[in-house]
Parts: C-alpha cells; structure tokens; sequence
C-alpha cells in the first residue's frame, strides 16, 4: 500500500515557492501489539463511548470537542469552527531563519518526516532550496499546522528529500533544575582515566542497524511459547550496582585486563549483539 501524506501544501523560501508533501519518517507496523482480553471467555473487550451523565451509549461519529471553560462547562468546536482558524502554516511552510544545527538543543527535537516535492510543478526549485541548505550547512526553521497545532518545525538536506522535524516548544521543555538538586562529587583523577580509557576502547560509529529492541523479541518468544503450550520462566534481575568501595576495581576490569599497561581490544558494545535483522536507515544530521 502507497504511503498516505501526513501534510500537503507548499514550502516557501523568501519569494521561491513550491508544493510539496509530508510523509512519516518513522513506522511502528512491526511493533507487538496487544488487545484486552476477557481471560474467562478468551474474547476481546471493546470501549464504549457513554455519556458521563446519562450513562447513554454515543456514536463518536456524533461527538465534538469541547474546552472546559468551568466545572461542567464547555465551549463546544466543531470541525467548521477548527477549519475557521485560516493561519498561513495551515498551508504553506515559511522558511523564517537558518541556524547552526549545534544550536538546537537535543531536547527540543520531535518528530521526523519525510519533505519531498508533490508533482512536477516547482520540482527544480525544491531541488534548489535543498542544494542550496545543503552547501551552507545550515538547518531552516518554520512552521506548520499539523492536528489542530502550529508546529515549529527544523529542515534539513536529506539524500533527495529535505527531513522536517517538529520541534518542542521551550513551554513542553523541563529544565533538569525541575528534577532536583544534583550535587555530583569531583571524580577522582585515577578513575577518571581508566573511564576515558574505555570509551577509547569501545568508540565507533553509530549504526543503527547493530540494535534491535531485545524486549520486544523476548515478547516474541514468550509468545510463541505460549502459542505451543510450553512453560515460560520468569526471568532473574541480574543487575548489581556499583558501590564506591568496589567502584575502581569494576572500572579495572572493565578494560578487560584487570587495569594492565596496554588496552586489550574488543569490538564495540553494539557489535557484540549485531541482529540479523537490520532496522531503518540512520540520520543524516547537518552538523
């Protein structure tokens, strides 16, 4: 099945105008999925939608949104109403600034899609706005209305696309000070080195392709176990913290020679589990 556009309209750079298309960069169709099980009929359970006052059943083909203005009490919005609010990025994507990708923080990006051309009107100048971000290295911002919002949202040259991503807003954004004090300690110079001494044993390159999610094929597992009527054993917690009377010796060992001169090479981490299954093609972020 062809892939549905999340978003149709057109991308504008100063006076350069063209249509293009919004597709979902990312799929959750292989993720496992579950339904709500009556385990003494083994049938499925379905939601109802019932009016809290009356205890009625309601289609939700017959429902609307409301906003709580009180308790009780609700400023009712249709689909006309939604479709009343006539913002530019309701339609048109405006390049606003170009900024650094180093100065957006990691925290605010959201979302990634797929910005590709929508026809062959405006095809050469797509490809023209894309070349051209794509030299100067920089990341566009602007904006889009996307499900009842106005999004802001970061491009970026992709292969022949451009990647849009939806970025949070500083309001959906907690700072860490919201968690609490952090009072971390002075790391001691010693084991200082012997951690910097790992990561230079296990550096490498991202490959997205080295990771599966191993819960979701454990899930698998013990689902066909079940399916075949086999026992499922319950797995042990086997993580152990690391205390600082033992802190230096785990860090010795670590580097896989109980803390010797000379690093004893090992493939990185992500190596050591490669799947047979690749996943999704990695990002390509400006930098």
């Amino acid at each position: 099945m062809a892939a549905r556009p999340s978003w149709q309209g057109h991308l504008r750079l100063s006076l350069v105008t063209c249509p293009v298309a919004l597709y979902p960069a990312t799929s959750e169709a292989d993720t496992v999925r579950f339904n709500l099980i009556n385990p003494e009929t083994n049938n499925r359970i379905r939601m109802k939608t019932v009016d809290a006052g009356t205890g009625d059943e309601v289609s939700r083909s017959d429902l609307v949104k409301g906003f709580a203005v009180a308790k009780n009490q609700y400023v009712l919005l249709d689909k006309e109403d939604f479709e009343s609010v006539k913002l530019e990025s309701t339609r048109i994507i405006d390049i606003e600034s170009f900024v650094p990708a180093a100065s957006i923080d990691r925290l605010y990006w959201d979302t990634p899609y797929h910005l590709v051309p929508s026809g062959k009107t405006g095809i050469e100048a797509f490809a023209v706005i894309r070349e051209a971000m794509d030299k100067k290295r920089m990341i566009a911002i602007g904006r889009l209305v996307m499900s009842t919002r106005e999004r802001i949202c970061a491009l970026e040259p992709g292969r022949d696309e451009i990647l849009l991503t939806t970025l949070r807003t500083h309001e959906e954004v907690r700072d860490v000070a919201e968690v609490g004090p952090i009072d971390l300690p002075k790391a001691d110079p010693r084991m200082l080195d012997i951690a910097e001494k790992i990561i230079d044993q296990q550096r490498g390159d991202f490959d997205p392709s080295l990771f599966v999610d191993r819960y979701e094929q454990a899930l698998r597992e013990v689902i066909d176990r079940k399916r075949e009527g086999m026992p499922v054993a319950v797995a042990a917690d086997e993580v152990q913290e690391t205390n600082v009377v033992n802190l230096m010796d785990a860090l010795r060992r670590s580097l896989g020679n109980d803390g010797k001169d000379g690093l004893q090479k090992r493939p990185p981490a992500a190596n050591r589990n490669k799947p047979t299954k690749p996943k999704a093609r990695s990002r390509k972020r400006v930098a």
